[in-house]
């Protein structure tokens, strides 16, 4: 094991704790910011040399050294196994190692609070990016398989109670508008992420001649912060990285929940693949919806860690804490819980099955035309109140008889009005109920072909 040393030791008479360096090191987690932070760092030297702080062969060798890391990182097994504090004293370390002298002039004009913030802004950036392919393919998974079931119809629930029959591609539509609110979200973070802080020092901002727009240009910032307290300081993007992340694993739980229930016996609109089910240790028969139910309960996961860092946050002064170690852990978990998520999902929606003959005779039962019985009424020029209130008396009639509205006879339909005639058997079949919701965004054959053609004519990019 490397003993890498520690960048504060000058005013120090002896090390610390064993136990503290245990608490107080982040190396074990925060690694993940190395090659984040020595594209960091590279840019950082070209800015010392541009203001003539550092000679350009220094520059070039400081560079040279952290390019042989990073080759060295990837070629080397064991190249993390050491017992540096954190990623950015083992950085030095290692360059100091490789280039001798030089490799101590790295680090002027810059304090680990606005590396560290830096480097973390960096990576988080190119998971948003990642993240954002992740939804874009279970979007593309959701749309192959409403096009695949063009046809289904599956009851529309509120309270868990059958209302009105909808297409199964138009249920399928309501997520991908779902993912579409997170992908802007993300994308929304992102602009407020890519803000450059190096050039912040400690909190007061440096004392060198650095141009940070030209620094912050080349590792493709949009901008450089403001004020150098709020620079080392804002762990906003965090934060808000994190909400967008609960809220889109709110809605992967809530995509979870409904083929729960839809892959239920006691409903069986779908089947789901063996792939992403498994059996029980007992009982021969079952085929449980794990990877429905690990959705549905990383969702409170994620939202942990959302509250967590608003909470480590909302009593901290200005500047830098230490508290602030905390969100890496967090930050880090959010983005491997949801990615593997969002890669589960796609899997289960690409081979998911939809017993037609089931949802479309489930579309069919429970009085899911009534209100279309009303709203015939409407047409008739009966007042929707009354027509409510007249439809509401024939359901009553029909579940006395067993039979289903459209299974009444027109005698026993008129003797709730004598507005029905003999068209009020095509406006209650299913074929009329769907068609008629027909204005934009509703469920009707035509609406859903348009939304289906829009939705795949949605830009790649967010």
């Amino acid at each position: 094991m490397e003993k890498s040393g520690q960048l504060w030791g000058g005013r120090f008479t002896s090390g610390p704790h064993e136990i503290f360096a245990e608490f107080n090191d982040s190396f074990r987690f925060d690694q993940r910011l190395f090659a984040a932070d020595v594209r960091s760092s590279v840019a950082h030297a070209n800015g010392l040399a541009d203001a003539g702080v550092i000679s350009r062969e220094e520059c070039d060798a400081i560079i040279g050294g952290l390019s042989q890391m990073i080759v060295d990182s990837e070629n080397q097994a064991n190249y993390f196994e050491s017992n540096a504090e954190d990623v950015h004293s083992f950085i030095e370390g290692r360059l100091i190692d490789i280039i001798g002298d030089a490799g101590r002039k790295l680090h002027t004009g810059r304090s680990r609070n606005d590396q560290v913030a830096t480097a973390f802004r960096l990576w988080l950036r190119g998971e948003i990016d990642d993240i954002d392919s992740l939804i874009r393919e279970l979007q593309a998974a959701i749309l192959d398989s409403a096009n695949g079931y063009s046809d289904a119809v599956i009851p529309g629930y509120t309270h868990l109670q059958r209302a009105q029959p909808v297409l199964f591609a138009h249920w399928c539509l309501a997520y991908f508008e779902m993912f579409k609110r997170d992908r802007e979200r993300l994308a929304d973070c992102r602009k407020r992420l890519n803000i450059m802080p190096l050039g912040s020092g400690a909190l007061a901002g440096t004392g060198y001649p650095i141009d940070r727009s030209a620094v912050a240009a080349e590792l493709g910032f949009e901008g450089i912060t403001a004020n150098s307290l709020d620079g080392v300081s804002d762990r906003d993007f965090a934060v808000e990285f994190a909400s967008v992340c609960s809220l889109l694993m709110v809605h992967l739980s809530r995509l979870a929940e409904d083929l729960i229930i839809y892959c239920s016996q006691e409903f069986g609109f779908i089947t789901l693949s063996d792939s992403v089910s498994s059996g029980s240790s007992l009982m021969p028969q079952k085929k449980n919806p794990d990877a429905l139910e690990l959705l549905r309960g990383k969702a409170g996961r994620v939202i942990g860690h959302n509250v967590g860092l608003l909470t480590m946050i909302k009593g901290l002064p200005l500047a830098y804490n230490k508290d602030m170690q905390e969100d890496k852990e967090a930050v880090f978990d959010c983005v491997d819980t949801v990615s593997i998520s969002l890669k589960a999902a796609a899997i289960v929606i690409e081979n998911l099955v939809v017993n037609e003959d089931v949802s479309n005779d489930a579309a069919t039962h429970g009085y899911l035309n009534a209100t279309e019985l009303a709203d015939y009424l409407v047409k008739k020029g009966v007042p929707f109140r009354t027509a409510h209130e007249t439809v509401g008396k024939a359901v009553l009639f029909a579940i006395d008889e067993n039979k289903e509205l459209n299974e009444l006879s027109l005698d026993e339909l008129r003797q709730f009005s004598d507005q029905i005639d003999d068209d009020v058997f095509d406006a209650l079949s299913l074929e009329a109920t769907l068609a008629s919701k027909s204005a934009v965004g509703g469920t009707s054959p035509k609406r859903v072909a348009e939304s289906l053609e829009n939705a795949r004519n949605y830009p790649t990019a967010a």
